[in-house]
């Protein structure tokens, strides 16, 4: 691949996470009081329900806007990669030990059962990975 097409590309993905992130962290804040009530129902997490219903949706508008700047995209997309791994563990973990599965996403996202939200975020852990990969190919044929 070119340079121009690995920029290009990074790019694109980058876009594609900015666009997921403020979605879902809009949707989340505008339904928050459904969101703590549903971050309450699960087991794992009900403990902090107050605290992550404030903190999961200004990461992902932090990271965003990491994506958002050329000069922060790498940590960005590291960023990316790290929350969508973090909620794939999440998900997978909630899937091996609970029979109850209160979804506490927003919008679209939150129509989905929990194996497809499984393979949508091991889907978007990969492409952040991809993308990581390709900015540090990108950076290796600038030098």
């Amino acid at each position: 691949m070119k340079p121009s097409t690995l920029a290009r590309t990074t790019e694109i993905i980058s876009a594609f996470f900015i666009l997921l992130f403020v979605y879902t962290a809009t949707s989340k804040l505008l339904s928050h009081q459904t969101f703590v009530i549903n971050l309450k129902k699960s087991p794992l997490i009900a403990f902090a329900s107050g605290f992550l219903s404030w903190a999961i949706p200004s990461i992902e508008i932090i990271i965003a806007v990491l994506l958002f700047f050329p000069r922060f995209r790498r940590l960005g997309l590291l960023a990316s990669f790290g929350l969508m791994t973090v909620f794939t563990i999440y998900i997978a973990y909630m899937l091996l030990t609970s029979s109850h599965l209160p979804c506490s996403c927003g919008g679209v996202i939150s129509k989905l059962s929990w194996k497809e939200h499984l393979w949508l975020n091991v889907l978007l852990s990969v492409l952040a990975a991809f993308s990581l990969c390709l900015q540090q190919r990108f950076k290796f044929l600038l030098q």
